[in-house]
């Protein structure tokens, strides 16, 4: 899903235009629902029950914007944050752990890792996990 959202060269205007629209919509409208419903979206929420203390897991492009989600994410695309700049690094990959932060969403503090989509050698994308500190800390 990743290589296939990558191939269609969106440009970061057009990522940057989805992205505003994106955080202007209260609800969840149809390209939203797309992300949420996908097959790929399927697989993540499968992870997202594997663990209970895993919230939001969302799969990233190589500019950082969403390609499949659990959640409704804040906004579509991630390229200027942390959790993406840090774990794509330029292809490179890495991974990344983001500071503990209150989750409107879930009501807890989360810390996100976020990890490298690898194909070869090369990151295509990136995906991060949300983690419930206090479901975490009761395992």
């Amino acid at each position: 899903a990743v290589k296939a959202q990558n191939a269609k060269g969106e440009s970061l205007d057009q990522i940057k235009q989805l992205d505003a629209s994106w955080r202007a919509t209260s609800g969840v409208d149809d390209f939203m629902r797309s992300l949420l419903e996908s097959d790929t979206a399927k697989e993540l929420a499968k992870l997202e029950t594997s663990k209970p203390y895993f919230f939001e897991l969302f799969l990233m492009d190589n500019q950082g914007a969403n390609v499949a989600m659990t959640n409704k994410t804040s906004d579509y695309w991630q390229g200027d944050e942390a959790k993406f700049t840090e774990s794509f690094k330029g292809g490179s990959g890495a991974i990344h752990i983001g500071d503990v932060e209150f989750d409107e969403s879930a009501q807890a503090y989360l810390v996100q890792i976020s990890v490298p989509v690898m194909d070869g050698g090369s990151a295509v994308g990136a995906m991060t996990i949300g983690v419930n500190i206090d479901q975490l800390e009761a395992q």
